[in-house]
């Protein structure tokens, strides 16, 4: 019987490489924890107040540099009564990123995204007409330049006139002129790719008036708002070159290790079972998920690569899902006869299902966005509502889908535990052998129970961190880069221990007094009992041990 790696490896070996194993694990959290910055950072921006009298939409108006506007800084200046300056004369206008210690900084492409969010300063006020669910319209454009470019000239990225709901609230005791309203942010833009240096983005709330006409009651139930903020957050670029790092490292990694494994699924006399299909399914996805496409944004750019990283991370979830239940369920070692794909044909669906489901929440998003940045699906209350109901029902999947998980794999403790009373009829070799392998195979599913843990986790913290801006919600969240980097490295070393554990063994077990292996893997004692563990007709020769162990007596 040739078996498998992990059933034939010694233990001083199996030892070494576990040993390894885990100091790569404790290395991805301690290059998360130490050397990787915050995933993310926040800059908040106080929108400066430009007028222009004569405005025009396709004028920009910036605050630093060359050709600045004329600006205001508060609603009580002079030259409003002067001029007749009202809300269609009057531009936020936000600069980013902001000069810090009289320093200008601009963005690295290292940076990969941005996410801009919009808090409003409205004061309270008796004699304003203000509607705390109000709609808010705006105009909005925004632009970009570079450091080899004059300071005056701006390239239109995008514009839109966009709807935003306003939420607010206020203390009845606070109901006085000097007290603020609290009101919630709201989404103004994201960008899959942060290519250029500079950003500028002019924001006018229009009103109808007679020079200007716009729709009836637009922008009028505003009240007394006097300041604008944008939020600008993107993803630290230290945080980034560790990120890429680690791909660059771990994709080579699963590559070779694949071709190992299947250059030795290719040297048996028999074809690959569905366990080793699903060990290279599980190696391709987490392959495309370690490429390193980070990389184009360097030179190119590229809006549509946080899409591209969603459709990566939903097809290694899907696979890696797919492949606990597959796993799992070879070895839960009933009397079904499994090996075929079609046995698993009900859990397979539902998690194809879900993960349709995320992709198509994704797209009406983010595939929106490709060609309008400032589209939310969380501007309205219908999108919100669906919105929120997909982050919650794709938490309690996640906590269902492991619960599952968690019954499948005591199942098979169940069983293995129950068919362990043969083995006090073996002769004593035998017995050493099997135990050994029923040890190290408990030991694996405990390690793949652990990983699906991390991994849901990992999942619904990735959701809840990703809606929190957008719902406003008092959600203190730290999504730390050891979390990230350990989760990560996780996936990978776990990968790389399966593919090399289940790949079939060229040792074979030698034939002694002890031990007679006959043709038909059934035992003889020196004493001359039978112990009956014979290969089932159906199973090929060089399969688990464990498995054919307790297939056996469940098919008695």
């Amino acid at each position: 019987m040739a078996g498998a790696i992990i059933e034939n490896l010694s233990g001083r070996k199996l030892g070494v490489l576990i040993v390894f194993l885990m100091i790569c694990q404790v290395v991805c959290f301690l290059v998360g924890a130490l050397i990787a910055p915050a995933p993310s950072s926040v800059m908040s921006i106080l929108g400066t107040k430009c007028i222009d009298k004569n405005y025009r939409k396709d004028k920009w108006y910036w605050t630093r540099g060359k050709g600045k506007c004329q600006s205001i800084i508060d609603l009580q200046d002079p030259v409003i009564e002067d001029l007749h300056i009202n809300a269609n004369n009057m531009i936020f206008t936000f600069q980013a990123p902001s000069p810090k210690s009289k320093y200008i900084l601009d963005y690295s492409r290292w940076q990969q995204n941005l996410i801009a969010m919009m808090h409003v300063d409205i004061y309270y006020d008796e004699e304003a007409q203000f509607d705390p669910q109000a709609i808010m319209t705006l105009e909005a454009r925004l632009g970009y330049r570079n450091l080899e470019d004059p300071e005056d000239k701006w390239t239109e990225y995008a514009s839109s006139t966009e709807e935003r709901r306003l939420d607010c609230t206020i203390d009845p005791l606070h109901k006085k002129a000097e007290y603020m309203y609290n009101c919630s942010s709201v989404p103004l833009f994201e960008l899959g790719s942060l290519h250029h240096d500079f950003y500028l983005l002019n924001v006018r709330l229009p009103i109808n008036t007679a020079e200007e006409p716009q729709e009836s009651n637009i922008n009028e139930d505003l009240g007394l708002l006097v300041d604008m903020w944008v939020a600008f957050i993107h993803q630290n670029g230290g945080f980034t070159k560790v990120w890429v790092s680690l791909k660059t490292i771990f994709f080579p990694t699963i590559v070779a290790i694949m071709i190992w494994f299947w250059r030795r699924i290719s040297l048996l006399s028999r074809p690959p079972a569905l366990l080793e299909y699903m060990l290279m399914m599980l190696g391709a996805a987490l392959t495309l998920l370690n490429c390193p496409l980070e990389y184009l944004t360097l030179v190119f750019d590229c809006p549509w690569m946080t899409v591209v990283s969603d459709i990566r991370q939903g097809i290694f979830y899907a696979s890696l899902l797919s492949f606990w239940l597959i796993f799992t369920g070879e070895h839960l070692l009933d009397d079904i006869e499994r090996n075929r794909i079609r046995v698993y044909w009900r859990h397979l669906s539902a998690v194809f299902g879900g993960c349709l489901c995320l992709f198509i929440f994704d797209m009406c998003e983010r595939g929106v966005q490709l060609r309008n940045p400032f589209y939310s699906i969380w501007v309205t209350e219908v999108g919100t509502n669906l919105a929120l109901a997909f982050i919650i029902l794709a938490g309690i999947c996640a906590g269902l889908y492991f619960c599952f998980l968690s019954y499948m794999i005591w199942k098979v403790f169940i069983n293995i535990s129950s068919k362990r009373q043969s083995l006090s009829v073996m002769s004593s070799a035998r017995r050493l052998h099997y135990e050994g392998i029923i040890y190290r195979f408990k030991v694996l599913m405990l390690a793949t129970l652990l990983c699906a843990a991390m991994t849901v986790i990992g999942f619904i913290l990735g959701q809840v961190s990703e809606g929190q801006w957008s719902w406003d919600e008092n959600i203190k969240l730290e999504y730390t880069s050891a979390f990230f980097t350990g989760v990560y490295g996780m996936w990978n070393i776990y990968t790389f221990a399966l593919i090399c554990l289940y790949a079939p063994s060229h040792k074979r077990w030698p034939k002694d007094q002890n031990w007679a292996v006959s043709d038909n893997c059934d035992t003889q004692s020196s004493t001359g009992e039978e112990i009956e563990f014979s290969r089932l007709a159906t199973e090929p020769s060089e399969m688990s041990s464990i498995t054919a162990f307790a297939k056996k007596t469940a098919m008695e």
